[in-house]
């Protein structure tokens, strides 16, 4: 076990030069961050993870067991990576022609809060909005909306959610929620 500046990462695991990591961070077995990734405080990596060159990740973030973050992905805080999910970061790899280098990675960012399940795919260059629940074992191709339950191949609306995952039901009248703390404006949803 090593414990430096009050994060913890377990003895198995690599972490390379030029790699910040805040306060309160666990990294668990085998586990290897690449030089550039960007850490925030108070996250859970868990064993089994890559953590590419120059990604960035919030604070109290989860990534669960073999979820590889590649360069190109950024995390906000609170964001959940369930089991064995997959990111992507070019959108048409050839081992025959090999495409290395920041300027062939397609951004990808998830947003505050959001989770994808296990064994979910996201496909580069997506961006998955706040408090999105993504399904396990999705296939997600494009962006997801705020507040937006996706399932399936290819991943596709199911309904709306609260910050707690929870379904939203709206007026039909006035586009207000149930819990009168949402509001549905142009299939967007918004905080009142």
């Amino acid at each position: 076990m090593i414990k430096k500046n009050k994060f913890f990462i377990h003895k198995s695991s690599y972490v390379d030069d030029g790699v910040t990591i805040g306060s309160g961070t666990k990294v668990w077995h085998f586990t290897h961050i690449q030089s550039g990734a960007s850490i925030g405080q108070n996250n859970t990596i868990g064993q089994n993870v890559n953590i590419s060159n120059n990604v960035i990740i919030g604070n109290n973030v989860k990534i669960q067991n073999n979820v590889s973050v590649y360069e190109g992905v950024e995390l906000e805080d609170y964001v959940f990576c369930g089991p064995s999910m997959v990111f992507t970061n070019i959108f048409l790899p050839r081992s025959e022609f090999p495409q290395r280098g920041k300027r062939f990675y397609k951004k990808t960012l998830v947003k505050k809060s959001a989770t994808i399940g296990a064994n979910a795919t996201i496909i580069c260059g997506i961006t998955i909005g706040r408090y999105a629940l993504i399904g396990a074992g999705s296939t997600i191709t494009k962006d997801v909306p705020d507040f937006a339950l996706v399932y399936g191949n290819p991943g596709k609306f199911i309904h709306w959610v609260d910050k707690k995952g929870r379904r939203l039901n709206f007026n039909n009248k006035n586009g207000l929620s149930n819990c009168k703390k949402f509001r549905l404006v142009d299939n967007r949803v918004h905080e009142t």
